[in-house]
């Protein structure tokens, strides 16, 4: 069975990822009372049915006690009970801004004398715990519906419940902010752009022209020969550390040329060494 526990800030896209579950064949249970969590997985976990085989609950600070979640993932974890806990998160200020524009009322709202801005600072702290034992960790803030809806979708539609180390290759822009989910983090605007060429301005690094450009220099050889030493002697670092999920991000100025040629070559490189691996480019598609 596959089943992965979403979790984190409310207005950060946890129905999306909800929705997005149930879209690539997961039976998804919204609003799971906490205390119910190791029951409802023993539950399933007996289930002859394949339709059950791949199970997503969403469990927050809707009526529950945090706590009793974090004790209940504890438990799962004590027996044995293999599962994955996403945590989804924004800035306080985007949260904020999405209840300004939904005009819905945080479920914290009673408890801060109605004010939304405390709501998610408290929120943000009961929540912590459970950020800390997150498998996957996606901060939203940045991230459009259509895109949210991509990157679980690709995260999670080959996953298993193993523990083996799954790796995703993300490629940004530096002007739009570092991915604040990333483990290991490689700045590759000391490499030639693409950008000032008329003829490969407006395409990406997914096209074969950019890539050839990018790859056809000393520089650009050496430095991802560089970063895959580094990658080589850190990874069984993670994996000896129980480490499931590792975010390696690969940075350029605006996202679309140089980060995306290394993070394809480097999620390649991980493939044909047998690794899990996933390639997300987040800013591929901004002007």
């Amino acid at each position: 069975m596959n089943f992965i526990v979403i979790s984190g800030l409310s207005g950060a896209g946890k129905t999306i990822a909800m929705h997005s579950l149930e879209d690539i064949g997961y039976y998804c249970v919204d609003n799971l009372p906490a205390q119910l969590l190791c029951t409802f997985y023993d539950l399933f976990s007996r289930s002859d049915d394949l339709s059950m085989k791949n199970v997503a609950v969403v469990i927050d600070t809707r009526g529950n006690s945090i706590d009793k979640l974090f004790s209940e993932l504890i438990t799962l974890k004590q027996e044995n009970k293999p599962y994955k806990l996403l945590y989804l998160y924004a800035d306080k200020e985007v949260i904020n801004s999405r209840y300004n524009q939904t005009r819905r009322k945080h479920p914290l709202a009673d408890k801060n004398s109605g004010s939304i801005y405390n709501a998610i600072e408290m929120e943000i702290e009961l929540l912590e715990k459970i950020r800390s034992v997150a498998d996957y960790v996606i901060d939203t803030g940045k991230l459009s519906s259509v895109q949210l809806k991509h990157r679980i979708t690709t995260e999670f539609s080959s996953c298993d419940n193993s523990s083996e180390l799954s790796v995703t290759c993300l490629s940004f822009g530096y002007k739009y902010g570092i991915p604040s989910e990333s483990d290991l983090v490689f700045d590759v605007r000391c490499l030639p752009n693409p950008f000032y060429i008329d003829e490969l301005k407006h395409k990406t690094g997914n096209d074969e022209p950019v890539y050839s450009y990018v790859m056809s220099f000393d520089e650009s050889k050496g430095l991802l020969e560089k970063i895959i030493k580094f990658i080589d002697f850190s990874l069984p670092l993670y994996i000896s550390e129980g480490k499931s999920q590792l975010t390696i991000s690969i940075g350029c100025t605006g996202g679309k040329h140089r980060s995306v040629t290394i993070a394809n070559r480097i999620n390649q490189y991980l493939k044909n060494n047998n690794l899990k691996t996933n390639i997300y480019h987040r800013d591929i598609e901004k002007e």
